[in-house]
């Protein structure tokens, strides 16, 4: 299988909350916290302003974790958060589509980040 990215792009994206932090128990519910509602918001706008175009097919997906600080961290943490983010501003229909997925730790960076780059996989 060949990985192609028809956009070449590389999204630069705020930091995730950790999956501990996206649900909250609201009596026998649960519901997306405050925070996790924030940051899919932010993410939406990212994508709009990027004027990012949904992927269909199935994916391949890089992401580069630049925390905030130097604390330990599980890098699986973040995904969940974004990959909904992801799929609910438009960037694909859900993250089922996702193939193949490669997660690095990159530097330290102030506020934290993620880079992400989408590519379609060809058969």
């Amino acid at each position: 299988m060949e990985a192609v990215s028809p956009s070449g792009r590389v999204l630069e994206l705020p930091y995730p909350p950790s999956v501990n932090h996206i649900w909250r128990r609201v009596g026998p519910r649960t519901v997306i916290s405050r925070e996790g509602r924030r940051y899919r918001t932010d993410v939406c706008a990212a994508l709009a302003a990027m004027r990012v175009v949904r992927m269909d097919g199935r994916l391949a997906v890089r992401v580069t974790v630049c925390p905030p600080d130097s604390r330990r961290r599980d890098l699986d943490n973040v995904q969940k958060a974004l990959f909904d983010a992801l799929a609910r501003g438009g960037a694909y229909r859900d993250d089922s589509q996702i193939d193949r997925l490669e997660v690095d730790r990159g530097p330290v960076t102030p506020g934290g980040k993620v880079l992400v780059e989408i590519t379609q996989i060809r058969p």
